[in-house]
């Protein structure tokens, strides 16, 4: 969550965490390997009969392809047909003979893995493409007619996991993506997730009725208790992990219950594929409530997580010590109450502790001791409980430290090497898998020689791995990606010495941690789909890709057919937006979503921007970067970027049906005028500085009709749209009362996301920016207007920027539109790739940056 975080890369790897000194490595790595290997047994003896997932199989065929629903054949087979590994098998069906007939079989050792095999099929052998709906949907028109389908060679394909666990999702995705969700939502996102292979998922829905039940029931609190416990529906992901309580809120009962009944469905359907859920755990959060029915009960209350003025309405929220009887009886209920509704586990669990909220204390003791509470809790109510905790590196000036989930370590300088021992000493052998998100290897690791007394553990999945991110801030829309790393990052890691599941191996003061899965943990989802669709490849993947080869494929999967310079413009796209190596972190800050909040007179130096006649173009930047002013991110020469534009452009009539196509010309043509409209912004200072009226005149409104026109562009694309985010949210109410809460929850998530006053805006504001159709023109627009207005009436008036009231225009802007009511188009209008090419011509060809 926090914005001043540097990169990851698009992969993260689990490994067992047995301890950080070894008096025993060998015997470390044999109890924890052996930990881990009894909970895959566990979980395949305790997964669905084989006939309820082929069943759950079959119908997500059907689902996805319907015509084709007789042409698939599936089986569940053991591991031992696999060479003791998870698998999937793709063959000829031997009883096949007439159209109508199952033509190819599928087997595989769960349902997620038949799945997968049927998506490598479809992918591989049909040149399919399979994406989110709001990124273009599936391109299914290659698959063959029924009776027609490709056979494959005559002894099959086995297709072995590298490893066993293909993790997904983050911990605030369940709030920037998911938060409005009906059951056809969920249904299709299943389905996805099943296709990519995904089998480790968090499950978070409908855990605030948990807690309800357990307060409750075993603890004598009210309903009214819990009111200012839980944030409101979209901002429930920092509730849970302790940030901040009350805000949006409280929740209806109706949302409780409706949500919990979600989860059972989402928890039913993902137990038929044999996936294995990730269950929420107690970290030691507890409602205020408990000091005056607990009155001896030690309970701390946490500093202030990003509110203004220290409003301790909102944060400040209230942790129960580990050493208190409390905690362990808390942690059990809420595993045991899980249990009684939902019916099973899968026996891993995830919570976090201080996700960017200081401890009470550091002492090692007291550390150490909440750790050992939180997962004696879990084991408390689970004898088999493994605790899964997230983690990851970060850069500091004084060396690195990495971070569970929540950036845990990363920013605050309390979590010094004592402190994450004591946390991480906390758990049995083998009962803590750690999801590693690693940040880019930079210089500063090599001075690491003494990682917390391991030497070479962190530095050698960084040299061998280096590469794992969250690849996505806040479901901020912006191209990018690192598809080298990602190709080659998870093969790295698997094959570096001694890093197999097989082979762990003590030598020389240095110990290799078995890695057993990878994924992916975005904050939110539905963006970048070439780097979701590589990344899920190589949960499957036991050698390096050719990233040119594939990026090729790529191109003629998704539009269903080959078009030499729309492979030209990827492979440019490749070179350029999707070889971000820079070393920043790619939170987007584009002046139009995230205007800077700063007086113009401090906004000098170098900008790296367009190319002007061939040769680097600098505009100006900030002079001294502050809280109110975060640079954009620009990483490529942007002609390289326009040129593959040209290169779509003059494809489009070949594609213009396809709507995987018309996502992209809109993603691109809208990545391409947001960096000039960071151009443009900034010659409108250098006018204003200069004090110069006409020209600041003149470049303001030109920035206000380009906002505009890209509002029209972001139209002829549901991707692009304001109006389904507000509409969903407004669907799940039960009363005019509801609606108009959940719409402020939805409209201020995306604006300015945390409380503000009348003159200073929220610390997290625009962390949730957009680039939506209705937003631009309803919201951004305006806001920028009125920059400009204060910039003109400066100069008229011989006086300095008046930004106090900037700021009060801006902000009762932002608060009247959070509280609206205006309702915003569901659907696209306007053809993507006739409005692409009009803007184009206005903005880009006659442009300078063309020269």
């Amino acid at each position: 969550m926090n914005p001043n975080m540097l990169p990851f890369f698009p992969a993260i790897f689990l490994i067992i965490l047995q301890s950080l000194w070894f008096p025993n490595p060998a015997l470390s790595s044999t109890a924890g390997l052996d930990s881990i290997s009894r909970l895959l047994r566990i979980q395949d003896r305790q997964r669905a009969p084989p006939s309820v997932q082929e069943a759950a199989a079959a119908a997500v065929v059907h689902r996805l392809l319907p015509s084709h629903s007789s042409s698939f054949h599936f089986r569940i087979i053991s591991k031992d047909e696999c060479g003791s590994d998870y698998c999937f098998v793709v063959k000829n069906h031997p009883a096949y003979t007439r159209a109508g007939d199952p033509q190819i079989l599928i087997a595989g050792t769960t349902g997620v893995d038949i799945v997968a095999g049927l998506h490598w099929y479809l992918k591989q052998r049909c040149g399919s493409h399979i994406s989110w709906d709001k990124t273009g949907g599936s391109q299914l028109s290659s698959v063959p007619k029924v009776g027609f389908l490709p056979r494959v060679q005559e002894a099959g394909i086995l297709v072995p996991r590298p490893v066993p666990w293909s993790y997904y999702q983050n911990a605030v995705t369940s709030s920037y993506s998911f938060a409005w969700w009906d059951w056809n939502r969920w249904e299709k996102e299943i389905d996805w997730m099943a296709l990519q292979g995904i089998n480790l998922p968090l499950a978070f829905t409908g855990q605030e009725t948990i807690w309800q039940k357990v307060f409750q029931e075993k603890f004598n609190m009210s309903t009214s208790d819990l009111d200012d416990f839980f944030g409101g529906p979209a901002f429930l992901a920092w509730s849970r992990m302790g940030n901040l309580h009350g805000w949006g809120g409280p929740l209806p009962q109706s949302w409780l219950d409706q949500q919990l009944n979600m989860q059972k469905k989402i928890l039913a359907r993902m137990y038929e594929l044999g996936m294995n859920p990730v269950l929420p755990a107690f970290s030691g959060n507890v409602p205020v409530a408990l000091k005056r029915i607990f009155p001896l009960a030690k309970i701390t209350r946490l500093g202030n997580w990003f509110s203004v003025k220290n409003d301790v309405k909102w944060c400040c929220t209230y942790l129960l010590d580990a050493t208190d009887p409390l905690f362990i009886d808390i942690g059990k209920a809420f595993i045991e109450k899980q249990l009684q509704e939902y019916g099973r586990t899968s026996h891993i669990y995830n919570c976090d502790t201080f996700d960017e909220n200081t401890p009470p204390s550091d002492d090692p003791e007291y550390i150490s001791s909440l750790g050992a509470a939180i997962f004696k809790g879990m084991q408390s109510g689970d004898d088999d409980a493994v605790w899964l905790m997230q983690i990851y590196a970060a850069m500091k000036p004084n060396g690195p430290i990495f971070c569970m989930q929540g950036w845990l370590f990363s920013y605050d300088p309390f979590w010094k090497p004592p402190q994450m021992k004591a946390l991480l000493h906390s758990v049995p052998i083998g009962k803590l898998v750690i999801l590693d998100l690693y940040a880019e290897v930079k210089p500063i690791w090599i001075t690491s020689g003494q990682f917390y007394g391991v030497p070479y553990i962190w530095k050698r999945y960084l040299d061998s791995a280096s590469m794992c991110m969250l690849h996505n801030f806040a479901a901020n829309i912006e191209m990018y990606g690192i598809l080298d790393a990602i190709a080659s990052g998870p093969i790295k890691a698997r094959i570096s010495i001694n890093s197999t599941m097989a082979n762990h191996t003590y030598h020389g003061g240095l110990f290799d941690f078995p890695k057993v899965g990878v994924g992916m943990s975005m904050e939110g989802i539905e963006q970048n789909p070439i780097v979701y669709d590589l990344m899920s490849e190589m949960a499957f993947q036991h050698n390096k890709i050719d990233v040119k080869v594939w990026v090729d494929l790529y191109s003629t999967r998704r539009y269903g057919q080959s078009v030499p310079l729309i492979q030209k413009g990827w492979n440019i796209l490749y070179h350029t937006i999707y070889n971000c190596t820079d070393g920043a972190y790619d939170k987007n800050r584009d002046v139009i979503v995230s205007i800077p909040d700063v007086d113009p007179s401090l906004i000098s130096g170098q900008q790296n921007g367009f190319l002007k006649y061939g040769k680097p173009y600098t505009k100006t930047f900030i002079r001294e970067i502050t809280d109110s002013f975060e640079q954009p991110h620009l990483w490529y020469p942007t002609s390289e970027v326009i040129h593959a534009l040209e290169l779509f452009l003059c494809s489009g009539d070949e594609l213009s049906r396809s709507n995987t196509y018309r996502y992209d010309i809109v993603d691109l043509t809208r990545q391409v005028l947001a960096k000039y409209a960071n151009q443009l912004f900034f010659e409108v200072i250098e006018a204003y500085q200069s004090r110069d009226l006409d020209q600041v005149t003149l470049l303001s409104r030109k920035f206000l009709n380009l906002v505009n026109d890209l509002d029209t562009l972001l139209a002829t694309h549901d991707g692009f749209l304001l109006g389904p985010w507000l509409e969903s949210a407004k669907q799940l109410a039960q009363n005019q009362e509801q609606q108009k809460q959940y719409e402020w929850n939805a409209r201020t998530q995306i604006t300015m996301w945390y409380d503000n006053t009348e003159l200073e805006a929220s610390l997290l504001r625009d962390y949730g920016n957009k680039y939506w159709s209705g937003l631009l023109r309803d919201y951004y627009g305006p806001r920028a207007a009125i920059y400009f207005k204060q910039l003109r009436e400066s100069l008229e008036n011989g006086e300095d920027f008046n930004l106090k009231e900037w700021r009060r225009e801006w902000i009762k802007l932002t608060n009247d539109w959070q509280n609206s009511t205006n309702i915003f188009p569901l659907k696209s209008r306007g053809d993507a790739l006739n409005t692409s090419r009009w803007l184009f011509n206005k903005y880009l060809r006659t442009s300078t940056i063309l020269a």
